[in-house]
């Protein structure tokens, strides 16, 4: 133990040498905090409670991400950037950590209410572009009406950023047909939850999203 311990201490003097190197020198990049996701993961949940906030609360709980704070951002898949499975991604998250997300919620505490929130997603064939994220909810739609609708706006921001034509009438297999002959986009995919309205008017929460890890 007092070995690791000594290691730890000689590596965290090596990293204060190197930053106050850097500021000597000028390194303004190697000083700033470099805030682009390395990894990312896909979750969804469901949660139903009397008071409204508690069923997002539950929700959040049934994703598997209830003990972090939540910043919402815009929807960018970093350059690089590696998917993981949802298990891998829970294990690399610390309780209370700031958690950078793209994410949809719907809610309703009308009975029988068909509901869904979507996060989609399209990758770039060339690593070394980004990609776009989506972010859809919705009443009325099945699982997979939503899921299609997400994944259409991602791969229609990515395609209309790489300058490939495309016709927005066209339907979703039509497009997707269009956009794998172009070869530049490589996947399209999307996380969806759905459900219907708690019979006895409790409020029901469905929630998705891409949780981005540095």
């Amino acid at each position: 133990m007092l070995y690791n311990q000594h290691s730890k201490l000689k590596r965290n003097i090596r990293i204060g040498d190197q930053f106050l190197n850097n500021v000597r020198s000028g390194n303004k990049e190697d000083n700033m905090l470099d805030l682009v996701p390395k990894k990312l993961f896909l979750t969804k949940g469901k949660g139903v409670h009397q008071d409204q906030l508690t069923s997002f609360e539950y929700a959040l709980r049934d994703a598997g991400i209830p003990n972090t704070n939540l910043v919402l951002i815009s929807s960018i898949f970093p350059p690089g950037a590696k998917i993981i499975p949802r298990h891998e991604g829970l294990k690399l998250i610390r309780p209370g950590s700031v958690q950078f997300v793209i994410y949809a919620r719907q809610q309703s505490n009308e009975p029988h209410r068909l509901m869904a929130a979507s996060v989609g997603l399209a990758e770039p064939s060339d690593r070394k572009r980004w990609g776009y994220l989506s972010e859809y909810h919705s009443f009325g739609e099945t699982e997979k009406e939503a899921g299609d609708y997400a994944e259409d706006i991602a791969a229609q921001m990515l395609a209309s950023s790489l300058g490939i034509p495309f016709d927005v009438d066209k339907n979703w297999d039509e497009k997707r047909q269009q956009w794998k002959v172009s070869g530049q986009i490589y996947k399209t995919r999307n996380v969806t939850q759905s459900a219907v309205g708690d019979s006895k008017g409790r409020w029901t929460t469905v929630f998705a999203a891409a949780v981005l890890i540095l």
